[in-house]
Protein backbone atom coordinates (compact mmCIF):
# COMPACT_ATOMS: atom_id res chain seq x y z
CA UNK A 1 0.00 0.00 0.00
CA UNK A 2 1.16 3.51 -1.47
CA UNK A 3 2.31 6.30 1.69
CA UNK A 4 -0.79 8.73 2.20
CA UNK A 5 0.03 11.91 1.37
CA UNK A 6 0.88 14.10 4.50
CA UNK A 7 -0.78 17.53 4.94
CA UNK A 8 0.83 19.90 3.54
CA UNK A 9 1.26 22.59 5.39
CA UNK A 10 -0.96 25.25 2.75
CA UNK A 11 -4.67 25.39 2.35
CA UNK A 12 -6.07 22.88 0.23
CA UNK A 13 -7.41 24.69 -3.11
CA UNK A 14 -10.76 26.40 -3.40
CA UNK A 15 -10.36 27.33 -0.18
CA UNK A 16 -9.28 30.88 1.53
CA UNK A 17 -6.43 31.36 3.33
CA UNK A 18 -6.18 32.59 6.05
CA UNK A 19 -3.32 34.12 8.16
CA UNK A 20 -2.96 33.79 11.44
CA UNK A 21 -1.78 37.02 13.64
CA UNK A 22 -0.55 36.32 17.07
CA UNK A 23 -0.15 39.79 18.92
CA UNK A 24 3.07 40.51 20.64
CA UNK A 25 3.20 41.51 24.19
CA UNK A 26 3.60 45.29 24.75
CA UNK A 27 7.02 46.28 26.92
CA UNK A 28 6.29 48.35 30.08
CA UNK A 29 7.40 52.07 27.63
CA UNK A 30 4.82 50.83 25.34
CA UNK A 31 1.98 50.53 27.46
CA UNK A 32 3.31 53.57 30.11
CA UNK A 33 3.18 55.92 26.57
CA UNK A 34 -0.43 54.64 26.48
CA UNK A 35 -1.37 55.43 29.82
CA UNK A 36 -2.47 59.04 30.02
CA UNK A 37 -2.25 59.22 33.65
CA UNK A 38 1.34 58.26 34.04
CA UNK A 39 2.27 60.54 31.40
CA UNK A 40 0.49 63.32 32.36
CA UNK A 41 1.58 62.77 35.93
CA UNK A 42 5.48 61.84 34.25
CA UNK A 43 5.27 65.24 32.84
CA UNK A 44 4.50 67.61 35.49
CA UNK A 45 6.64 65.60 38.00
CA UNK A 46 9.45 65.75 35.07
CA UNK A 47 8.96 70.40 35.36
CA UNK A 48 9.04 70.15 38.82
CA UNK A 49 12.81 68.08 38.88
CA UNK A 50 13.67 70.90 35.95
CA UNK A 51 12.89 73.78 37.92
CA UNK A 52 14.60 72.50 41.19
CA UNK A 53 17.72 71.67 38.67
CA UNK A 54 17.53 74.86 36.95
CA UNK A 55 17.55 76.72 40.29
CA UNK A 56 20.78 76.01 40.94
CA UNK A 57 22.20 77.37 37.58
CA UNK A 58 20.17 80.15 36.46
CA UNK A 59 17.11 81.85 37.76
CA UNK A 60 15.28 84.82 36.41
CA UNK A 61 16.42 87.34 38.74
CA UNK A 62 17.18 87.58 42.42
CA UNK A 63 15.17 85.28 45.09
CA UNK A 64 16.98 87.07 47.96
CA UNK A 65 18.17 90.83 47.79
CA UNK A 66 15.18 93.02 48.46
CA UNK A 67 14.60 96.31 45.96
CA UNK A 68 12.25 98.30 47.69
CA UNK A 69 11.88 100.37 44.08
CA UNK A 70 11.08 97.23 42.39
CA UNK A 71 8.23 96.23 45.14
CA UNK A 72 4.90 94.51 43.81
CA UNK A 73 5.75 94.67 40.31
CA UNK A 74 3.35 93.40 37.85
CA UNK A 75 4.99 90.67 35.22
CA UNK A 76 7.34 91.70 32.57
CA UNK A 77 10.21 90.75 30.34
CA UNK A 78 12.70 91.41 33.54
CA UNK A 79 10.32 90.07 35.90
CA UNK A 80 8.10 87.38 34.62
CA UNK A 81 5.54 87.06 37.66
CA UNK A 82 6.24 89.82 38.93
CA UNK A 83 7.68 91.29 42.53
CA UNK A 84 7.12 90.55 46.12
CA UNK A 85 7.14 93.45 48.71
CA UNK A 86 10.26 93.16 49.11
CA UNK A 87 10.96 93.24 44.92
CA UNK A 88 12.43 89.70 45.28
CA UNK A 89 11.70 88.32 41.65
CA UNK A 90 9.06 86.01 42.11
CA UNK A 91 9.45 83.27 39.35
CA UNK A 92 12.83 83.15 40.62
CA UNK A 93 11.30 82.40 44.62
CA UNK A 94 8.93 79.78 42.73
CA UNK A 95 11.73 78.21 40.99
CA UNK A 96 14.13 77.26 44.20
CA UNK A 97 11.24 77.15 46.36
CA UNK A 98 11.23 73.74 44.35
CA UNK A 99 14.22 72.55 45.77
CA UNK A 100 13.20 72.78 49.38
CA UNK A 101 9.86 70.62 48.33
CA UNK A 102 11.83 68.03 46.58
CA UNK A 103 14.10 67.70 49.26
CA UNK A 104 11.93 67.43 52.03
CA UNK A 105 9.95 65.19 50.12
CA UNK A 106 12.92 62.90 49.08
CA UNK A 107 14.31 62.70 52.27
CA UNK A 108 11.03 62.90 54.11
CA UNK A 109 10.00 59.94 52.33
CA UNK A 110 13.09 58.44 52.07
CA UNK A 111 12.85 58.11 56.17
CA UNK A 112 9.64 56.55 56.17
CA UNK A 113 10.66 53.86 53.90
CA UNK A 114 13.58 52.57 55.21
CA UNK A 115 12.08 52.49 58.57
CA UNK A 116 8.74 51.27 57.68
CA UNK A 117 9.99 48.58 55.27
CA UNK A 118 12.12 46.96 57.94
CA UNK A 119 9.30 47.18 60.48
CA UNK A 120 6.98 45.68 58.21
CA UNK A 121 8.80 43.05 56.75
CA UNK A 122 9.86 41.94 60.52
CA UNK A 123 6.15 41.72 61.36
CA UNK A 124 5.24 39.65 59.01
CA UNK A 125 8.04 37.47 59.41
CA UNK A 126 8.13 36.90 63.09
CA UNK A 127 4.34 37.24 63.71
CA UNK A 128 2.97 36.31 66.70
CA UNK A 129 3.73 39.07 69.55
CA UNK A 130 6.35 41.06 67.69
CA UNK A 131 3.78 41.78 65.16
CA UNK A 132 1.36 43.28 67.41
CA UNK A 133 3.78 45.38 68.97
CA UNK A 134 5.40 46.79 66.03
CA UNK A 135 1.53 47.30 64.66
CA UNK A 136 0.02 48.67 68.14
CA UNK A 137 3.39 51.03 68.00
CA UNK A 138 2.38 51.85 64.24
CA UNK A 139 -0.85 53.26 65.48
CA UNK A 140 0.34 54.99 68.54
CA UNK A 141 2.45 56.56 65.68
CA UNK A 142 -0.70 57.91 63.67
CA UNK A 143 -1.76 59.79 66.45
CA UNK A 144 0.71 62.65 66.15
CA UNK A 145 0.57 63.47 62.57
CA UNK A 146 3.49 65.73 60.91
CA UNK A 147 1.85 69.11 62.05
CA UNK A 148 1.36 68.43 65.53
CA UNK A 149 4.80 66.30 65.58
CA UNK A 150 6.41 69.55 63.90
CA UNK A 151 5.05 72.05 66.44
CA UNK A 152 6.20 69.44 69.00
CA UNK A 153 9.75 69.76 67.97
CA UNK A 154 9.88 73.22 66.98
CA UNK A 155 8.88 73.77 70.81
CA UNK A 156 11.78 72.20 71.97
CA UNK A 157 14.33 72.40 69.45
CA UNK A 158 13.52 75.31 67.39
CA UNK A 159 11.83 75.80 63.70
CA UNK A 160 13.26 74.98 60.79
CA UNK A 161 13.63 72.47 57.63
CA UNK A 162 15.65 69.49 59.70
CA UNK A 163 12.45 69.64 62.25
CA UNK A 164 10.19 69.60 59.15
CA UNK A 165 12.08 66.60 57.81
CA UNK A 166 12.05 64.53 60.51
CA UNK A 167 8.17 65.07 61.46
CA UNK A 168 7.12 64.27 57.85
CA UNK A 169 9.28 61.21 57.96
CA UNK A 170 8.18 60.18 61.70
CA UNK A 171 4.59 60.29 60.24
CA UNK A 172 5.54 58.35 56.84
CA UNK A 173 6.94 54.73 59.21
CA UNK A 174 3.85 53.52 60.12
CA UNK A 175 2.13 54.32 56.96
CA UNK A 176 4.85 52.40 55.17
CA UNK A 177 4.60 49.56 57.89
CA UNK A 178 1.43 48.56 57.67
CA UNK A 179 1.75 48.72 53.67
CA UNK A 180 4.57 46.16 53.79
CA UNK A 181 3.14 43.74 56.39
CA UNK A 182 0.18 43.75 54.73
CA UNK A 183 1.64 42.94 51.29
CA UNK A 184 4.50 40.47 52.58
CA UNK A 185 2.00 38.54 54.51
CA UNK A 186 0.15 37.83 51.62
CA UNK A 187 3.50 36.42 49.44
CA UNK A 188 4.35 34.41 52.58
CA UNK A 189 1.05 32.34 51.81
CA UNK A 190 2.13 32.01 48.77
CA UNK A 191 3.42 28.12 47.51
CA UNK A 192 6.89 29.26 46.51
CA UNK A 193 7.75 30.53 49.89
CA UNK A 194 6.22 27.48 51.74
CA UNK A 195 8.41 25.45 49.36
CA UNK A 196 11.18 27.45 50.08
CA UNK A 197 10.32 26.76 54.16
CA UNK A 198 10.19 23.15 53.46
CA UNK A 199 14.00 23.11 52.18
CA UNK A 200 15.03 24.94 54.98
CA UNK A 201 15.38 28.71 54.22
CA UNK A 202 15.74 31.19 56.69
CA UNK A 203 13.24 33.76 57.25
CA UNK A 204 15.46 36.41 56.48
CA UNK A 205 16.41 34.47 53.65
CA UNK A 206 13.07 34.09 52.22
CA UNK A 207 12.27 37.74 53.09
CA UNK A 208 15.36 39.41 51.15
CA UNK A 209 14.45 36.96 48.12
CA UNK A 210 10.92 36.39 47.67
CA UNK A 211 8.92 38.80 49.89
CA UNK A 212 10.87 41.98 49.29
CA UNK A 213 11.09 41.63 45.60
CA UNK A 214 7.06 40.73 44.83
CA UNK A 215 5.93 43.75 47.18
CA UNK A 216 8.29 46.45 45.43
CA UNK A 217 6.13 47.62 43.33
CA UNK A 218 3.54 48.36 45.97
CA UNK A 219 5.82 50.68 47.77
CA UNK A 220 7.27 52.54 44.89
CA UNK A 221 3.38 53.58 44.41
CA UNK A 222 2.77 54.53 47.98
CA UNK A 223 6.29 56.60 47.71
CA UNK A 224 4.93 58.32 44.90
CA UNK A 225 1.54 59.31 46.79
CA UNK A 226 3.76 60.02 50.39
CA UNK A 227 5.78 62.32 47.84
CA UNK A 228 2.91 64.71 47.23
CA UNK A 229 1.82 64.44 50.68
CA UNK A 230 5.16 65.81 51.87
CA UNK A 231 4.73 68.65 49.52
CA UNK A 232 1.67 69.61 50.90
CA UNK A 233 2.67 69.01 54.55
CA UNK A 234 6.17 70.89 54.04
CA UNK A 235 4.12 74.20 52.42
CA UNK A 236 1.94 73.76 55.77
CA UNK A 237 4.83 73.74 57.83
CA UNK A 238 6.20 76.57 56.20
CA UNK A 239 3.01 78.56 55.61
CA UNK A 240 2.88 78.08 59.83
CA UNK A 241 6.59 79.22 60.22
CA UNK A 242 7.50 76.10 61.27
CA UNK A 243 9.08 74.89 58.09
CA UNK A 244 11.67 76.28 56.24
CA UNK A 245 13.48 79.81 57.08
CA UNK A 246 14.08 82.68 55.48
CA UNK A 247 16.26 83.81 53.28
CA UNK A 248 15.25 80.16 51.77
CA UNK A 249 12.48 80.74 49.56
CA UNK A 250 9.09 78.00 50.19
CA UNK A 251 6.37 77.58 48.51
CA UNK A 252 4.22 77.69 51.74
CA UNK A 253 5.89 80.92 53.38
CA UNK A 254 5.24 82.72 50.16
CA UNK A 255 1.37 82.03 50.38
CA UNK A 256 1.78 83.44 53.99
CA UNK A 257 3.35 86.48 52.81
CA UNK A 258 1.09 86.96 50.04
CA UNK A 259 -2.16 86.62 52.47
CA UNK A 260 -1.36 90.10 53.46
CA UNK A 261 -1.58 91.79 49.93
CA UNK A 262 -4.69 89.94 48.12
CA UNK A 263 -6.12 93.19 47.42
CA UNK A 264 -2.80 94.58 46.16
CA UNK A 265 -1.15 91.87 44.42
CA UNK A 266 -3.58 89.10 44.32
CA UNK A 267 -0.91 86.83 41.77
CA UNK A 268 1.66 86.38 44.29
CA UNK A 269 -0.82 84.09 46.21
CA UNK A 270 -1.68 82.43 43.21
CA UNK A 271 1.59 81.05 41.69
CA UNK A 272 3.06 79.16 44.96
CA UNK A 273 -0.47 77.85 44.79
CA UNK A 274 -0.46 76.54 41.37
CA UNK A 275 3.07 75.07 41.81
CA UNK A 276 2.03 72.88 44.83
CA UNK A 277 -1.17 72.06 43.28
CA UNK A 278 0.70 70.82 39.93
CA UNK A 279 3.34 69.46 41.74
CA UNK A 280 1.20 67.43 43.75
CA UNK A 281 -1.53 66.36 41.01
CA UNK A 282 1.75 65.57 38.67
CA UNK A 283 2.68 62.93 41.73
CA UNK A 284 -1.06 61.72 42.59
CA UNK A 285 -1.27 60.69 38.67
CA UNK A 286 2.17 59.30 38.68
CA UNK A 287 1.34 57.13 41.46
CA UNK A 288 -1.71 55.99 40.03
CA UNK A 289 -0.60 55.33 36.80
CA UNK A 290 2.31 53.46 38.02
CA UNK A 291 -0.12 51.08 40.14
CA UNK A 292 -2.28 50.63 37.04
CA UNK A 293 0.99 49.47 34.91
CA UNK A 294 3.31 47.29 37.44
CA UNK A 295 -0.13 45.50 38.63
CA UNK A 296 -1.88 43.72 35.22
CA UNK A 297 -5.21 43.18 37.80
CA UNK A 298 -5.45 47.19 38.33
CA UNK A 299 -5.21 47.52 34.04
CA UNK A 300 -7.92 49.40 32.51
CA UNK A 301 -9.38 51.56 29.99
CA UNK A 302 -8.71 55.74 30.36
Amino acid sequence: MKEMSTQSNSAAPGYPTRAISRTQPQSFAQRALQHRSFVLGAVLTSLLIAAALLSFFWTPGSAYEPNMDAALQAGSSQHWLGTDAYGRDTASQILIGARASIAVGLIAVGIGLTLGVILGLVAAARRGWVEELIMRLADFTFAFPALLSAIMLTAVYGAGMLNAIIAIGIFNIPTFARITRASANAIWARDYVLAARACGKSRTAITLQHVLPNIAAVLVVQATIQFALAILAEAALSYLGLGTQPPLPSWGRMLSDAQTLMYQAPLLAVWPGVAIALSVLGLNLLGDGLRDLLDPRLTRER
